[in-house]
């Protein structure tokens, strides 16, 4: 096919078009009269190009899309979209990358084991159930994720949330001595609940996975999610005083769950235990210095300093050699089952009151996952796939939990530490999973003294990236107020009422700013650039100028029914429509002294889209400007807005001629009528080539009258 058969022959300037050429203009004279969208679709629009239906755009993208997808290269490509893996793994560099994959995938996974442990914890079941998590869900992910740098498993503010939701689902008796069998019975239970909270999570995002919802991670702002993590960092630090202390009491939930907490501790505190109180601070002593020098040297050390692992094993060894378990009753981890569980289907009995709690589970799994995969990704200049991610996390949560596995998701700690540990891609995440699955296999026996104190410690200690993120309000505070306020609100909802509770506050709050943002839009004023046709707002310069008669004007916020009054009251202040009709019955500004303005151009460049609020309240600005005998014409509507406009009945009020396809034509063709009440001079003719400004006319034509 030869070049020329695929392009299209545009006309130069001066060259014969029809009717776009001026009237009256020579051949060659370089003149083009102002293009109307009419005229636009006729000469370089195409059949393809018309202002379809809504139901023939669904049909016809349904037909195109089943086409592609019958061919062979449409479904390799197809393959390869589900299974990211198979995008760089041809291209990966074995070389240069493997030990970096390598050493980055035994460092998280060295960490895996006593986080998994510490999670647990916080989901209320037994240790061995957070290495389960932190294994079957890694190992889905490395298939299925677009993430390359993004560590999954247990997260601290998910594990928080399902033990929520696992302690409200199956409560713990009254009184709380519970002998080894029924203790057995009710973290059995409680397995379940928690497996239920993670398959119904994972369920979920399949279904918005199908429904191709991946653009509502678009919703869920920065101020929202990081708030939402600095919260519930609160909330982890509060409820592991009881761990931490050695306190008896049973964990409080609900609303207001922080300060029923803070409350317990205090009445309880005489009663806390000495050696259990010991450990903690010796953890802690060791844990966070440990955590300052990785995050200090970063660059210098070759790969972080794996403090928890040494921490356990150091509490493991001196609980076994001092018997701290028997003499001290300090509570233990116990025995981890070898192997894995008889995988099972999750219970149904309770789905109404699971499906309440898996939603917002559900929901901050995407947020989080996809806001860490999105900074990375642009740190590394690659890109990730929303809708891709809701599968990958989806099938995570809804397989993992075949096998007793809580709810999982992204992990800020564990993904700082793969980068900084030289990851480069998902396959980092199979090395991670053989040092879990040996603990599970072979390693389990050895975490039998670890006390539970160290295991609150690391909870702790791996929440500082969380706190630290407050350090970020006085640079949010400088960029924007309106961003800051959101942080504020939801971090105070999360705190004082609940996570999931929280996360709704914030992001209703956040929407509603949205919305209040538009009703505050201002319609701009614009003005002609002298010697250019180039038209800005009038209030950032005082050197612009206006056209007597003509007035342009910009409205940059969607036109719906949140706005349609915002709209109608500035069109109605900047025309003054009612002074508009008197003066037009008196003949304008010769015999009262006022301007009287003949055209108006809405740019509708700034209208997004538009509802059927909207187009009526556009319709009824023409019928008003039409009875003050104003000229209106309409510039640049983007084809959905003109779709709706024409749908509701724009033609009949206006003609085709009234519709530009940008604002210089707009003002081109209003100044072609106002020449005609002004007359043809000087000024007019250098405005006709650009070389002028719109003010040149008036004055040109004082100057005749001067002249007499």
């Amino acid at each position: 096919m030869s070049e020329s058969s695929r392009t299209v022959s545009c006309p130069v300037l001066g060259e014969e078009l029809d009717p776009v050429t001026s009237p009256g203009s020579e051949a060659g004279s370089g003149v083009l009269s102002p293009l109307t969208e009419a005229l636009f679709q006729r000469h370089f629009g195409g059949a393809e190009q018309g202002l379809d239906s809504l139901s023939d755009q669904l049909l016809r993208g349904f037909r195109d899309k089943l086409l592609r997808t019958c061919s062979r290269r449409e479904a390799w490509r197809l393959l390869r979209a589900r299974f990211p893996p198979l995008t760089w793994l041809p291209w990966y560099p074995w070389r240069t990358w493997l030990l970096g994959d390598a050493v980055a995938g035994v460092t998280v996974g060295v960490v895996h084991v006593p986080q998994g442990m510490a999670f647990a914890l916080l989901t209320s079941v037994p240790p061995v159930f957070g290495l389960y998590t932190s294994f079957f869900p890694v190992l889905i992910y490395t298939f299925l994720g677009t993430g390359r740098h993004l560590s999954t498993g247990t997260f601290a503010v998910l594990s928080l949330m399902t033990g929520s939701a696992v302690e409200s689902l199956v409560p713990e008796p009254p009184g709380g001595n519970l002998s080894s069998t029924d203790r057995m019975q009710l973290d059995l239970q409680r397995v379940g609940a928690a497996a239920a909270v993670a398959f119904w999570s994972g369920a979920l995002m399949l279904g918005m996975f199908a429904l191709q919802l991946g653009f509502l991670s678009t919703f869920l702002s920065e101020p929202v999610v990081k708030a939402l993590t600095s919260g519930a960092a609160v909330h982890v630090l509060v409820s592991q005083l009881q761990s931490l202390l050695g306190l008896p009491f049973p964990r409080q939930i609900g609303y207001f769950a922080l300060f029923k907490t803070l409350a317990a501790v205090l009445t309880a505190l005489p009663q806390s235990s000495p050696a259990e109180l010991t450990i903690s601070a010796l953890s802690l002593a060791l844990l966070v210095p440990v955590k300052e020098l990785n995050v200090r040297f970063r660059e210098r050390l070759p790969t972080p300093i794996p403090g928890e692992v040494f921490m356990v094993l150091l509490a493991s060894l001196l609980c076994f050699t001092s018997s701290l378990d028997t003499r001290y009753d300090v509570q233990i981890v116990g025995s981890l089952p070898i192997g894995f569980y008889q995988p099972s289907i999750p219970s149904l009995s309770t789905l109404p009151l699971v499906l309440a709690y898996s939603l917002p589970i559900a929901l901050v799994t995407f947020a989080v996952s996809v806001s860490l995969a999105s900074i990375y990704a642009d740190k590394h200049n690659y890109t990730i796939n929303p809708n891709q991610e809701l599968l990958a996390h989806g099938v995570s949560n809804l397989v993992s939990s075949l096998f007793s596995c809580f709810p999982n998701s992204a992990s800020l700690a564990t993904t700082s530490l793969l980068v900084d540990a030289g990851g480069h891609t998902q396959l980092a995440g199979l090395f991670s999973c053989a040092v879990v699955l040996s603990v599970l296999l072979w390693l389990g026996p050895l975490f039998y003294y670890l006390p539970k104190a160290v295991l609150a410690c690391i909870n702790i200690s791996s929440m500082r990236q969380m706190f630290f993120q407050m350090q970020e309000l006085p640079h949010l505070w400088h960029i924007s107020k309106m961003d800051f306020t959101v942080w504020l609100v939801t971090w105070v909802a999360v705190v004082t009422l609940s996570v999931d509770l929280g996360l709704a506050v914030g992001v209703i709050f956040s929407m509603m700013t949205v919305v209040c943002r538009t009703q505050r839009i201002q319609c701009l004023v614009l003005g002609q650039v002298k010697g250019r046709q180039l038209f800005c707002p009038v209030r950032e310069s005082s050197k612009l100028c206006q056209v007597p008669g003509l007035r342009i004007f910009r409205y940059p916020a969607p036109l719906y029914f949140g706005t349609r009054g915002r709209f109608r009251q500035t069109m109605g202040q900047l025309l003054g429509l009612e002074r508009q009709e008197e003066l037009a019955k008196s003949h304008g500004s010769a015999e009262t002294g006022a301007e009287l303005v003949q055209v108006v151009i809405l740019d509708c460049s700034g209208i997004i889209f538009m509802d059927v609020t909207g187009a009526r309240e556009l319709l009824q600005l023409a019928n008003q400007c039409s009875a003050a005998r104003i000229h209106l014409l309409l510039a640049q509507c983007n084809a959905p807005v003109l779709g709706t406009l024409t749908r509701a009945g724009l033609m009949d009020i206006l003609t085709p001629e009234q519709l530009f396809v940008s604002v210089q034509d707009a003002a081109a063709h209003a100044l072609e009528s106002l020449l005609k009440v002004w007359g043809e001079g000087v000024g007019g003719e250098k405005i006709m080539r650009g070389e002028g400004s719109f003010r040149d006319n008036k004055e040109d034509r004082k100057r005749k009258l001067d002249n007499g």
